[in-house]
């Protein structure tokens, strides 16, 4: 049904309420004034009365108008009362009082009015507070990103002002001064990196650059290089992945962001030693990528809390030598995943952490 024929319905409707209230009023006025006729010329048969007759006829219409008014503002008294409380209700939620709710028991048009001043004011109290966690999300986001950048940046003109000044013993010293202000200087990159390819994803012009590509290559190839820096954290790799090619219809980049993040989040929280154990499982319509490890088991409010941006758990979860992020990296891994129409979920298990990539074989997205 197309917007203007339900304008149009819904005039008639009310038109019709008012017409049938008129007709009402008309018949009981009608109604009421015959009868007075009657009883009257009765009485001026019996009582010989003729005048009775002569001055019934100069008020018989004003008697008829009073009647019908009066009828008509009694039949109409209660849609007057809603209207009012309507009025009413609407100034009270323009006021600011959007805990305010209209209470008319009707099922017209009145009561469908009265249901959408509530919607509305619901929605705008729904907004408000929406706009107000925005707001306490961005001071976050900013109290996150100066603490996460200011830290190595701290460190980097730290070890600057060392060999500046030459505040070195020896040809070592100078070598490690300048390896770990490299570091430093890898890390910030990274938190900015990271930083910049979520505020990419978030916008509303991200788009995939899509082609069909080998998802069990791709992952082989993660893992290949992935290898070396699990080994160096005394921690196994367990691969389960399929030995033919997975086609899939995806953005290289973005998938390969998203699976190393996974990979590097299973890394930092895994137990040394430990394993991490890498699975790929097929099914008609879907790839499922699952990365499972064993670390300190999380709280509830912690668990759904791990995909949220700039989120970090408790220090005491981090793995040393690994640096940390800003608490985008799972972030950016659903961003990307649901770029692909797919998900990404977490199964906690006491101490065990299962990550679901699912990923749909679409021709086309």
């Amino acid at each position: 049904m197309t917007e203007s024929v339900r304008k149009l319905r819904q005039k008639k409707r009310i038109q019709t309420n008012i017409l049938i209230r008129m007709v009402l009023s008309l018949i009981i006025t009608s109604s009421i004034n015959i009868s007075l006729s009657i009883l009257v010329l009765h009485l001026g048969n019996v009582t010989q009365w003729g005048w009775v007759l002569n001055v019934l006829s100069f008020l018989l219409t004003p008697l008829f108008l009073v009647i019908f008014v009066f009828t008509f503002f009694t039949l109409t008294r209660g849609i007057v009362r809603d209207l009012i409380s309507l009025e009413q209700g609407l100034q009270i939620i323009a006021e600011g009082n959007l805990d305010y709710r209209v209470s008319v028991a009707r099922e017209d048009e009145l009561g469908r009015v009265a249901l959408n001043i509530n919607r509305m004011a619901e929605r705008l109290e729904q907004q408000i507070v929406k706009e107000r966690e925005v707001e306490k999300s961005k001071m976050e986001m900013i109290t996150g990103i100066s603490h996460d950048l200011r830290t190595p940046l701290t460190s980097i003109i730290g070890y600057i002002e060392l060999l500046r000044t030459e505040s070195y013993q020896d040809q070592e010293e100078y070598t490690r001064f300048i390896q770990n202000t490299y570091n430093k200087a890898i890390h910030l990159k990274k938190l900015l990196d990271d930083l910049f390819e979520y505020t990419r994803l978030t916008s509303v012009d991200s788009r995939l650059i899509l082609e069909r590509s080998d998802l069990s290559q791709l992952l082989n190839q993660l893992l290949f290089e992935f290898e070396p820096i699990a080994q160096e954290n005394n921690v196994h790799l367990v691969k389960d992945i399929t030995n033919g090619p997975i086609i899939a219809l995806i953005d290289n980049e973005k998938i390969a962001r998203a699976i190393d993040n996974l990979l590097m989040n299973a890394l930092k929280y895994s137990l040394k030693p430990g394993s991490i154990c890498i699975r790929m499982i097929t099914e008609p319509e879907q790839c499922i990528l699952e990365v499972e490890n064993k670390g300190t088991p999380l709280s509830k409010d912690q668990e759904k809390r791990l995909f949220e941006r700039f989120y970090k758990v408790d220090h005491s979860r981090k793995s040393e030598g690994i640096q940390t992020g800003a608490g985008l990296g799972l972030s950016i891994a659903r961003n990307i995943a649901e770029l692909h129409q797919g998900t990404l979920s977490l199964e906690h298990n006491h101490d065990i952490f299962t990550f679901r990539l699912r990923l749909p074989f679409h021709e086309r997205l």
